[in-house]
Order: structure tokens, then sequence, then C-alpha cells
């Protein structure tokens, strides 16, 4: 079983270490793959996702039976979509193991609770999350070359 947990400023280790890991990261080749979250950018981010988040933004780790980190969950509002965007990323040494399906239906959970009635998410048409996605009730409301954008009502 998966539990959402809020991170200490401390433990973002785990958000730099996945976002620098290229198997981690090749679904966001679309998007430049992996991510710099260098030392003098973590307060602010933290201050943004963490401390200020206006119910504006959703930021959790997930963490496995065994107390490891496996991934992170999150969604924030978009202007571009006017809506809210989900995020789920999966440590890439713990794929395969259903955290990614938990993680999102965590995170659906948590978005319902917290008054939001539709998530969507785009995704770079490669990518197999999008079969995920899919499969927990999201339905593809637009298409390009490059990406998928798929919408849920919670």
């Amino acid at each position: 079983m998966i539990e959402a947990v809020i991170p200490t400023f401390e433990e973002l280790w785990f958000r730099q270490m996945m976002l620098s890991d290229e198997d981690t990261m090749s679904f966001n080749h679309a998007w430049g793959g992996t991510i710099s979250f260098p030392e003098n950018e973590r307060e602010s981010w933290y201050d943004y996702w963490i401390v200020n988040h206006d119910n504006q933004r959703y930021y959790r780790y997930l963490k496995n039976e065994n107390g490891d980190f496996v991934g992170e969950i999150a969604y924030h509002y978009s202007p571009e979509y006017d809506g809210y965007v989900a995020d789920v990323i999966v440590f890439s040494e713990f794929r395969g193991q259903g955290y990614g399906s938990q993680g999102l239906e965590v995170l659906c959970d948590a978005a319902k609770e917290n008054g939001i009635s539709v998530l969507l998410d785009d995704i770079a048409i490669d990518n197999p999350a999008i079969s995920l996605f899919l499969k927990h009730g999201f339905s593809e409301i637009d298409r390009t070359d490059e990406k998928i954008v798929l919408k849920k009502y919670l």
C-alpha cells in the first residue's frame, strides 16, 4: 500500500535524485528530459509548493510499505488549460509494481477532497503512462503530434 506524505525540506534530495535520473525522466524527453533542481532554488520551490500553495497546488511524495520514497504526485492550476493538471512520477527502480496506479488514485482522491472537480494531464504521445490514465477514468480531449491531453471528472 502506498502513502502520500508531505516531504520535509531536508527530504528534497529525493526529488532532485528523481528529476536528474535519465531512466526516470525518459518520459519527459518531449520537454527536455531530466530537470535541474539546484539547491539554491529549493527553498523558494518548497515555499511555493508546500508552504504557500494557496489551494492552487498539491505536492506529495509516494512512500511504500517499506518506508521507501518511490515517486511523487502533484497537481497545479494551469491558466493554459484553465484547470488543474496532474503529475505522477514513479522513480525508475520502482516502476512496474503498481505504484503509478496507486499514486494516481491517491491524487484523484486528494483533488476531489480539496474541491477540484476535474483533473487534466498532457502526456507525450509515446509515453506509456497514457494507458495508466485511461485505465483510471481519464479520457482523451485533444491530440497533437507531440502530446495527448487527458481529462477526468472527479
